[in-house]
């Protein structure tokens, strides 16, 4: 995982040192019509980090400890293109990420321990607002909805946290926050984009008894990630 995160950040880095001047006070302009094309397509790569956001029934003595790592995305990219400074974007993609919950008030290890692993198919639609073009740079501004398939949700099992089956629903909807600049190379527009995840429905399902320790005190519980993707159109 170290190895792919370190090739996901040196990548675009190297992108960018082979575009000479790009950043020039007079460059070179590349790809002068690319923005006026009505609907163009594109790919990503990135990384994540999610987090669970917890509300509860009765304050507990401590709060469940969400222990998150970093994970990676891939996906594609349409663009609809609605003015000179909004874009409509699908942005289908496969996401990768764990979550580990430790509980208070168990003795044993294996109690106090959920590892929760997901993995998301994200279908976002978004709105993108971009500025004036200068240059060969353009930020942006990017929000929409979501609905995300999570294909490791064990939503299906009879077993539940007595058996160390943690369950989550497997869908849920989710609003996106995040800024962006278009970097316009010789050949291709380069996009790195820093993103927000909140989830908008609880996600949880409940053990078979209500009073479990491990989801009995639990109103609710959300979706929470940072992403960083790097699309190539």
């Amino acid at each position: 995982m170290k190895k792919l995160i370190l090739i996901l950040l040196c990548f675009p880095l190297g992108v960018l040192a082979q575009s000479k001047g790009i950043f020039s006070k007079d460059p070179i302009i590349h790809l002068e019509n690319f923005d006026k094309q009505r609907v163009h397509w594109g790919y990503f790569l990135g990384f994540n980090s999610f987090d669970f956001k917890f509300d509860y029934i009765n304050p507990p003595v401590k709060d469940i400890a969400v222990a998150n790592s970093t994970g990676f995305n891939v996906g594609l990219v349409g663009n609809l293109r609605l003015h000179e400074h909004i874009d409509l974007r699908f942005e289908p993609g496969l996401y990768y990420t764990q979550r580990n919950l430790t509980y208070s008030g168990f003795t044993k290890p294996l109690d106090a321990l959920r590892e929760v692993r997901s993995t998301y198919i994200m279908l976002p639609l978004l709105v993108k607002f971009s500025s004036q073009r200068v240059g060969n740079v353009r930020p942006y501004l990017v929000g929409g909805i979501d609905a995300t398939l999570n294909l490791s949700s064990n939503s299906k099992s009879i077993d539940d946290n007595y058996q160390q089956r943690f369950r989550v629903k497997p869908w849920t909807n989710n609003y996106e926050l995040g800024f962006g600049i278009d970097i316009y190379l010789e050949y291709f527009k380069f996009s790195p984009s820093i993103r927000g995840v909140f989830g908008m429905n609880d996600e949880l399902i409940r053990d078979n008894n209500p009073a479990s320790p491990w989801t009995g005190n639990i109103a609710g519980m959300k979706t929470r990630g940072f992403l960083v993707n790097f699309t190539f159109h």
